[in-house]
């Protein structure tokens, strides 16, 4: 076979080599990358992992029922025809707007945990199902119960006067109904952190889904004393609720709750490397462990200063 017979033949078989070899895979994705719907550099939490990924039929409908609660709430759904008409609409804006950022809340502290645990197994679309119900159910006790706390405020129409049994039982509905919408959440992390092993939670993340549990047994604790003083005391009902203020922060922005988590781990996790190593070198100094660095640690001999296992 001639020289260019053999060059040929070795260019044959290797193009048929290439072609056998398989199609390099694409580069498997981070196990910290975020779902495809967040942009990259856009982090949702920044010490958080959202294992949540596309949005699900069950994020659908819930989205959906919160939107029709909205709309439940809507001041009026015919035009107004006059300047009286008009003006009798604007005196309902500040109620509904309390209405409308407590709904809001509710939809971002599920929106939160939806996107954090991804979860869907049978318990956790059981307990949303019941959160949807009760968002539904309360919209016209919650509607009814600040359209009469700012009724003198806004200068609107009396509502019929209410006899002190009335106004506790309407408490009562309130605060019963504000409890087991933070009980669900609860229950909604404290089955999530039961699954920290499977959903592969980190330290950070772990301690994080505690504090959510604490936080929403507070504000479950204070609907509970809310609906006591409706049965005891119903002129002071209302007013207890002032005392969830220092929590408002962690509903709106759990994210610096996260961040702040994240750094106390990581300075105790820093903090016990040093006590680590500062122990070690106090035990190597304490125990030599060769002969000739005896002798050095006691200063009878500075012949064996090279010995490089020397501390």
């Amino acid at each position: 076979m001639s020289h260019r017979g053999k060059h040929q033949s070795a260019r044959e078989e290797h193009s048929s080599h290439s072609a056998q070899e398989p199609a390099p895979s694409p580069a498997a994705a981070p196990a910290d990358e975020f779902p495809s719907e967040h942009r990259k550099g856009l982090l949702p939490e920044l010490y958080f992992r959202w294992r949540g990924g596309e949005i699900t039929r069950l994020e659908a409908f819930c989205d959906v029922v919160f939107g029709f609660a909205l709309t439940l709430l809507v001041v009026s759904l015919e035009v107004p025809h006059n300047y009286k008409e008009l003006i009798a609409v604007m005196r309902g804006f500040l109620p509904f707007a309390v209405c409308f950022a407590q709904l809001i809340l509710i939809w971002r502290t599920h929106y939160v945990f939806s996107r954090r645990y991804g979860l869907e197994d049978p318990y956790t679309v059981f307990l949303n199902v019941v959160l949807l119900f009760l968002v539904l159910f309360y919209v016209y006790p919650l509607k009814f119960v600040f359209t009469l706390v700012f009724s003198q405020l806004t200068g609107g129409e009396a509502l019929q006067p209410m006899s002190v049994h009335e106004a506790s039982m309407l408490m009562r509905i309130y605060a019963g109904g504000f409890a087991a919408v933070f009980l669900l959440f609860g229950l909604m992390y404290a089955h999530a952190y039961r699954l920290r092993g499977p959903l592969g939670l980190n330290e950070a993340e772990a301690l994080q889904t505690r504090a959510e549990i604490s936080s929403n047994a507070i504000l479950v604790a204070t609907g509970v004393i809310s609906f006591l003083l409706a049965i005891l005391h119903p002129e002071w009902a209302g007013w207890w609720f002032f005392v969830i203020g220092p929590f408002i922060s962690d509903l709106v922005c759990p994210e610096a709750r996260s961040a702040i988590i994240a750094s106390g781990v990581i300075q105790r996790r820093h903090a016990h490397r040093i006590h680590s190593s500062n122990a070690g070198r106090r035990r190597r100094r304490r125990h030599p462990r060769h002969f000739w660095q005896r002798r050095r640690h006691h200063g009878r001999s500075s012949r064996y200063r090279f010995w490089p296992f020397a501390p």
